[in-house]
């Protein structure tokens, strides 16, 4: 519109000097007055453009792309054209139904709409070899595939663990078997074409029914037009690798005043927290030792976003959580000889990005317990799918070469297996033969140094997970189940048979650590299964519940949404899981204190505060006794952030071998619609006879315009008659 204000004062100017002329102002008029006629119905047009705009097109708002992830040495993942791809909708829903695109269709290119048993590696070589395929979109598949899904790696993280060619090479890339053997590695594939998931089961059916209407034909006719089509938009600006995007994005933050970043570093934040306060502004003295219990925060799927992880990331950290509970609990705690540290670590799906950064902040001094510190390192990879009441312990055989090492470790065995005793249904099982360490954060801390340690999972040689890192790692992955009476806050509190076994292993988890920590009377530690259950219901079915509003900050109630969490580490950090697992954890294992809103805000103000001890947190609290407001309540605990970003970008080594070097690409414009699209002989017709009338009425307005002063000119009255 401000062009159109900038033309109208233009001929408003020119209008006044002719006016000044003479004669010519009336003509002048008149031309103004065809303009205007002219830009009426143009200005009207724009104004019913989005109208216009929804009769042709139906956007799909439920969906998830494919987008582009960078490492030091290549690309994956997918990205349309600039303009985005269109191609005319083909269903597949038997493997069969590939040929019509891949050989006999004739109006390719196509977009498929693919059902989600046929998103395998073997239907997708076939699409990426072809000019015929504009892009992918893939429904859910009701129920999970039987056989398993699984778009990761076999090996994961192969690379960047403590086992290489040069150190245990016989236990490098996997050697003695994948852990993740259902493995087909899409998500690390690079696809030039556009793939979406549709998420919703009725935005499927429009497309489905769309596709019946016009894309069939009869009698295996080809179908005639017009045709229904799909446009996928998903531009991806990086390009080649990690190291070539952070070259042009410091070359443009150079030299640009508006620098375009094409790619941002994977990053975001680790969860820690201890058992007794630390001095976060110094570091622990050599002789001072921790007990560190780890797990991982994170996952993904082979769709931006799309994380679930119920197996490979949420009963690991619920079952953690609950641990911590457990062992905060615990009368004697304030006199143990040993401290104990809770770290969730983020990223670790992407070569450790959180382990990493943390045991190299530790050898740099910059974190309160250096490596000397630890006294012994417990993991939990995934501990969900127990099919029986085994719980497997794996231990490096390369540190334990080192016979105190070795020493230690089997000290360890010991605890973990008494802890277990009198829990129901947990038995502490050694791996047989033995056999290296399973993708864990131990690996990472192992590579600093030599420290006694053990990584827990509910397998020996390879994943129980059948869907690890995709979208069907879901809370049905790992049997949880609620009766559909329940309302939400019923559902919440309701004891699954899963909470159940997770609280098991928190207990066994936390009895071993409180033995560990030096203390005696370990039976006094018992993990809740409410507690279980509440975290498994707010991070895997419903995240905006009463217990999580209570727990977290006002301004971050937004970050609940009424769906589960997604685990991706993402960029724009801290992302939702960090910020829960905080408030949760400082709910859990800290104390309500008797502070304002300004004191718990600004502790400063207290004279009994102490920053560098604690953290403060005026959270939402209870709904009160009305129901109508929330109990506000300062939280004070030593659940903290740090960072979780790998060295390579502090180090500015984008092209590492050492550290994790994962950068996702920035778009401008994610979203994906369906429409009717006539031939391409029709098109050309109407382009044709469009370009007609605009010569024909240039020339008209011509002509008009050269003959302005004779079609436009009024007689003049006649002068006053003199007698």
């Amino acid at each position: 519109m401000s062009g159109w204000r900038g033309q109208e004062a233009e001929a408003t100017r020119r209008g006044k000097m002719a006016t000044a002329g003479g004669g010519g102002g009336v003509a002048s008029r008149g031309r103004r007055a065809c303009l205007l006629l002219c830009f009426v119905p143009l200005l009207a047009g724009l104004c019913q453009a989005n109208s216009v705009e929804r009769k042709i097109y139906i956007p799909l708002n439920r969906t998830a792309p494919c987008v582009r992830l960078l490492n030091a040495t290549h690309q994956i993942g997918c990205q349309s054209s600039i303009s985005g791809d269109t191609g005319v909708i083909h269903v597949v829903e038997e493997e069969e139904d590939l040929e019509w695109v891949l050989t006999e269709g004739p109006n390719p290119p196509y977009m498929v709409l693919l059902e989600g048993n046929l998103f395998t590696r073997k239907v997708m070589e076939k699409l990426k070899g072809t000019i015929r395929i504009s892009g992918l979109a893939v429904a859910l598949a009701k129920p999970s595939p039987e056989d398993g899904f699984s778009p990761s790696l076999e090996c994961p993280n192969d690379g960047f663990g403590i086992y290489s060619n040069s150190y245990g090479s016989e236990y490098a890339h996997c050697k003695e078997g994948n852990w993740n053997q259902l493995g087909n590695g899409l998500a690390y594939e690079d696809f030039d074409f556009p793939i979406f998931l549709l998420e919703d089961e009725n935005e499927t059916q429009v497309i489905k029914q769309c596709y019946w209407d016009h894309n069939r034909g009869v009698n295996g006719s080809a179908p005639t037009y017009p045709l229904c089509a799909m446009q996928l938009f998903s531009h991806m600006h990086a390009v080649t690798s990690t190291v070539t995007c952070m070259r042009r994005s410091a070359i443009q933050s150079t030299f640009s005043i508006n620098p375009e970043v094409v790619c941002d570093p994977l990053a975001d934040f680790n969860v820690w927290n201890t058992l007794n306060p630390l001095n976060i502004s110094g570091t622990l003295e050599p002789g001072d030792k921790v007990i560190i219990a780890a797990t991982k925060l994170d996952s993904r799927s082979f769709f931006w976003n799309v994380a679930p992880g119920a197996e490979s990331a949420v009963g690991s950290f619920v079952t953690q959580l609950a641990a911590a509970e457990a062992l905060q609990k615990a009368p004697d705690v304030a006199t143990l000889p040993r401290n104990v540290m809770f770290v969730f670590f983020q990223g670790e799906t992407f070569d450790y990005i959180g382990s990493s950064r943390m045991v190299y902040d530790m050898e740099k001094g910059k974190f309160p317990v250096l490596l000397e510190n630890i006294h012994s390192f417990v993991e939990l990879g995934q501990v969900a799918l127990r099919n029986s009441s085994d719980l497997w312990m794996h231990t490096d055989p390369m540190s334990q070469r080192d016979e105190s090492i070795r020493m230690e470790v089997q000290n360890l065995l010991t605890i973990l297996r008494n802890s277990s005793i009198g829990v129901p249904n947990v038995t502490m099982q050694d791996v047989n033969p033995p056999r290296s360490l399973p993708p864990s954060s131990l690996q990472r801390f192992l590579r600093g140094q030599n420290i006694s340690g053990v990584v827990l999972t509910d397998y020996s040689h390879s994943f129980s997970n059948r869907y690890y890192q995709s979208i069907y790692d879901t809370p049905e992955n790992i049997g949880l189940k609620y009766p559909a009476s329940l309302k939400p806050d019923e559902a919440m509190d309701f004891v699954t048979d899963t909470a159940k076994s997770l609280a098991a292993v928190a207990t066994v988890l936390g009895r071993a650590l409180y033995q560990l920590a030096g203390g005696t009377n370990y039976t006094a530690v018992e993990a809740d299964p409410k507690t279980v259950s509440r975290l498994l219901y707010g991070f895997l079915v419903k995240a905006n519940n009463s217990w999580f509003q209570s727990v977290i900050k006002q301004d971050l109630k937004v970050f609940l949404g009424d769906g589960p969490l997604q685990h991706y580490i993402a960029v724009s950090s801290p992302i939702n899981t960090t910020y829960v697992v905080q408030y949760v954890l400082a709910n859990l294992t800290g104390t309500v204190v008797n502070l304002t809103r300004e004191e718990c805000q600004d502790p400063k103000k207290t004279q009994d505060a102490n920053k560098d001890l604690y953290e403060y947190a005026w959270v939402q609290g209870p709904v009160d006794p009305s129901g109508t407001s929330r109990l506000s309540q300062c939280v004070r605990s030593t659940a903290r952030l740090v960072k979780a970003v790998s060295p390579a970008f502090e180090l500015q080594q984008w092209e590492s071998s050492e550290y994790s070097t994962w950068t996702e690409s920035r778009w401008k414009d994610i979203r994906a619609r369906i429409f009717l699209v006539a031939s391409k002989e029709l098109e050309f017709v109407t382009l044709i006879v469009g370009l007609s009338i605009l010569f024909v009425s240039l020339i008209i307005t011509y002509f008009i315009n050269a003959k302005a002063d004779i079609l436009f000119t009024t007689p003049r009255e006649p002068g006053a008659v003199s007698y």
